[in-house]
């Protein structure tokens, strides 16, 4: 019997990796023009971590961790809280008030797997940590829209504000007795949240909850006014960044941390799974973590969404990994050079290949293509006798002699001096 994955966690095969490789590039091209840092931390924490920083009464950490209760550690669920464990243990903010600092890597939750969600799924997270000023919610959410654009990708960005402890629980009153008014009509989980944490009712996907929250009172009417002036000038900075943005008044978010600005970048191409990255404040995190009192705003978006959605929007080809050279050898004296020869190559930075079952040229030409090589060396035994090969380009399919005198290593330099030439 064959073994295969485990339920929810995927092979990425070769033919994806490509485009997976551009993703994360780009997001690192992109996060350290805006001063961000990478930090790696592991993929195990203290249960004890998430129960404090993301709830108690949350989905994810009632039903959706991978935790060894024996031990009292988890598989990570999100990276913002490793984040906040890692800057406070190792004392962060004494080095630098402000820390711009970004991770990607693995998560795991214990949920039903469909497109674009699975157990374990991989995440581009940002954070910029000890800063309160408006215009940085805006840059940071101008990163994640930057991003976006260079994949050449289309979402929607929707805010929403969460508010501070000060304006949120009366708001809380307020809903709950909106919600004890039809609280029969809301779906079982509705029903127990509703005096758990009534505001992830405003969230709930389900048509008959979401008809019924319609006319639910908003926290956009109940912030106090240092949460209304920090909304507005949120929205003022990210006008003049001009980046558009829709205010949402249901969106809540899943994670008890987030205070004041909250927001998502969102499509209708990849079915239920809407949401591409999110994000928001959490002035509050860092100091119930047993930190010094710090503001931090950050998000975390998809690789797994951000790939589908490229497939969907972009360019169906996954930027797989391109050759520079295939070298054809089609004779038994010219394979030990050609293989010489391509090593020579790859220590000089070149991306060669190289095919050792002596195939027809017809068969070499072939793998070429397979292999994305941009030129193929084709040298068979009489080219090597007269010491002269054929250089192809395979784009254009053009081809032209190439000198094969003098040493393999004065040959190396002008085939690496020719690929510039032609590259031009």
């Amino acid at each position: 019997m064959k073994i295969q994955a485990i339920n929810g966690f995927k092979d990425i095969l070769p033919d994806s990796v490509g485009r997976w490789q551009l993703i994360e590039q780009r997001a690192r091209d992109i996060f350290e023009r805006f001063g961000l840092q990478e930090i790696r931390m592991p993929i195990l924490e203290k249960t004890e971590l998430f129960v404090r920083s993301i709830g108690e009464a949350t989905d994810v950490v009632e039903k959706e961790m991978y935790t060894f209760a024996d031990k009292g550690i988890t598989m990570r669920p999100e990276a913002t809280a490793s984040i906040m464990r890692a800057f406070i243990e190792h004392g962060l903010h004494v080095q630098q008030p402000v820390q711009r600092l970004y991770t990607i890597g693995p998560m795991f939750r214990h949920e039903r797997p469909q497109m674009g969600r699975l157990r374990q799924f991989h995440q581009l997270d940002a954070e910029i940590i000890g800063a309160v000023e408006p215009r940085i919610d805006a840059e940071l959410i101008a990163m994640g829209q930057m991003l976006m654009d260079e994949l050449d990708l289309t979402v929607s960005l929707e805010l929403n504000s969460l508010g501070c402890p000060e304006c949120r629980p009366p708001f809380k009153t307020a809903l709950v007795a909106f919600l004890e008014q039809s609280i029969e009509g809301l779906c079982e989980d509705c029903k127990r949240r509703t005096h758990t944490n009534p505001l992830r009712v405003l969230d709930c996907k389900k048509p008959h909850c979401r008809a019924l929250v319609q006319d639910a009172p908003s926290m956009l009417d109940a912030l106090c006014p240092e949460c209304d002036h920090h909304f507005r000038e949120v929205q003022t900075a990210l006008q003049a960044l001009q980046i558009p943005f829709q205010i949402n008044r249901f969106m809540v978010r899943g994670l008890d941390y987030y205070t004041r600005t909250t927001f998502e970048f969102l499509t209708t191409d990849l079915g239920a799974q809407a949401a591409v990255g999110a994000g928001g404040r959490y002035d509050g995190l860092i100091q119930s973590l047993g930190g010094p009192a710090l503001s931090g705003i950050g998000f975390a978006m998809g690789l797994e969404r951000i790939a589908l959605l490229m497939e969907q929007q972009a360019d169906s080809q996954p930027a797989g990994t391109v050759m520079d050279i295939f070298l054809a050898a089609l004779g038994s004296d010219t394979l030990g050079p050609c293989s010489l020869l391509a090593h020579l190559l790859r220590k000089a930075g070149i991306k060669a290949a190289i095919d050792y079952s002596g195939r027809s040229l017809k068969a070499q030409l072939k793998q070429a293509g397979r292999v994305r090589a941009r030129f193929t060396l084709i040298v068979g035994d009489e080219e090597w006798a007269r010491q002269e090969g054929i250089l192809r380009n395979m784009h254009t399919q053009e081809q032209q002699p190439f000198a094969l005198s003098g040493s393999l290593e004065q040959q190396c330099l002008q085939l690496l001096q020719c690929l510039k030439t032609t590259t031009k």
